[in-house]
């Protein structure tokens, strides 16, 4: 069922691994000039802009482009106990582990009497994005709000797509989780236009009742989304703080001759059914296991929901088996390859762990597989794509967060720094940055 890249016995470049592995393709440029009118549009039309192109890519005109209090209040009703005990679960589980992610306050005497401090100030407005399509992602509500809830959000907006089979409002399991997360501005708008809202705000439309404003302008934009929604982010970020470009989900996987074959084969399945560009890629130096897991995939897939789907994500030329002379080399291919999630399948698979620089998250062992921290782990799922990995982080209370400095001098601490900082301002040609310290000093002696 899946292609196989054998690297045994060559000698390459972290470069040369990297072109050598599976990887989705993704056009943002193209799709960046697909999204630049969209987002033209909503900045001189506001809500009128809005529901034509919700007409146009959803195929639902809404009536109520922000969700009326009592969608979410019935939405919330509507729910099954079992399933609101798992949304709130999650919720709790989140937010236990994003509050371990709060920076703590700091201080440094740099000299006596001089002092910077470090303080970490919460965004004031943060839209988030969750998306429609192909699954129903309460889940994102949650890791997306939570973490912004952690951080010291004030103001939170939602944003995710009409639904023409729910009278143009998103998803009742959406606005239910967003009800149990006391999140009361909640839009039903989708894609770019969504993503636009959030950065430039919207007008109402006349004669409707979105009122004068129907969305003001936010602070940070997150959430994951299709590559038009990571396409509109790239065309905003000199506008907004964006967490990142997400594209398609993937999955890496080392493995040595000791792993389950139905486990890792299980894993695979669990993120190709997200999408048929779903990227599913086994790593690892045993072929004995790599011909188990072939043959488990293959099983598994014939019998699991959403087959089609499956199939063209695991024969797709994102996915594969890749062959390794060694579990030093699987490592490599590992680092290589910056997978969005990469689980550890392995002897010692917290020191195989400890090796890994980048992953969006690293899940180690064999019973800690993605699908828990796309739920339950108390981890953020929202996680960086396409290799990306190598210098993005997962969503976390970071992206919420501004990093400030306080500096205090008193007088004689500042007139101690006073003969150094002249030197170095002479020679930058810039003598007025001395002469503001030497007008105080001058001062001080009268």
């Amino acid at each position: 069922m899946l292609q196989v890249i054998d690297l045994r016995g060559k000698k390459l470049t972290r470069a040369q691994i990297a072109a050598a592995l599976p990887r989705a393709a993704l056009n943002v440029d193209k799709a960046f000039n697909a999204v630049t009118p969209i987002i033209d549009r909503v900045k001189a039309e506001g809500a009128a802009a809005l529901r034509d192109l919700s007409q146009q890519f959803d195929g639902v005109r809404p009536e109520h482009l922000r969700v009326p209090q009592a969608a979410l209040d019935a939405a919330a009703a509507g729910l099954s106990t079992q399933l609101r005990e798992a949304l709130e679960l999650s919720i709790a589980h989140n937010r236990l582990g994003h509050q371990a992610q709060l920076p703590k306050p700091a201080s440094s005497d740099i000299v006596p009497g001089g002092v910077v401090r470090q303080r970490w100030i919460p965004v004031e407005r943060v839209g988030l994005y969750v998306p429609g399509g192909l699954a129903v992602y309460p889940s994102s509500v949650i890791h997306n709000a939570v973490a912004a809830q952690v951080a010291g959000v004030a103001h939170i907006a939602l944003a995710s797509p009409p639904q023409k089979e729910y009278g143009g409002l998103p998803h009742p399991t959406i606005l239910a989780a967003c009800k149990l997360l006391g999140i009361t501005e909640v839009y039903a708008v989708g894609g770019a236009q969504a993503i636009a809202m959030f950065a430039y705000g919207a007008a109402g439309e006349a004669g409707s009742s979105d009122g004068e404003v129907l969305c003001e302008p936010v602070d940070v934009v997150t959430g994951p989304g299709n590559i038009y929604v990571a396409a509109a982010k790239r065309a905003v970020r000199a506008v907004v703080g964006i967490d990142a470009e997400a594209g398609t989900t993937e999955i890496g996987i080392i493995a040595d001759g000791s792993a389950n074959p139905e486990f890792v084969a299980a894993d695979m399945l669990s993120q190709a059914e997200h999408d048929p560009a779903a990227a599913s890629v086994l790593i690892t130096d045993c072929t004995q296991l790599a011909q188990a897991v072939d043959v488990a995939l293959a099983r598994q897939a014939a019998q699991t929901k959403h087959i089609e789907r499956v199939r063209q994500a695991l024969t797709g030329s994102q996915s594969g088996i890749v062959l390794t002379d060694s579990l030093a080399a699987s490592i490599d291919v590992a680092n290589a390859y910056g997978a969005e999630h990469l689980e550890i399948h392995t002897q010692d698979a917290a020191d195989i762990a400890r090796q890994i620089h980048n992953a969006g998250a690293i899940f180690v062992g064999p019973y800690s597989p993605v699908p828990l921290g796309d739920y339950m782990a108390g981890s953020n799922h929202v996680l960086p794509t396409g290799g990306t990995a190598r210098f993005n982080s997962g969503l976390s209370v970071m992206a919420y967060i501004k990093s400030v400095q306080e500096v205090e001098y008193t007088q004689p601490a500042m007139a101690q720094l006073y003969p150094p900082l002249r030197a170095l301002a002479l020679d930058e040609d810039l003598p007025a940055h001395a002469h503001a310290l030497q007008v105080r000093l001058e001062q001080g002696d009268e």
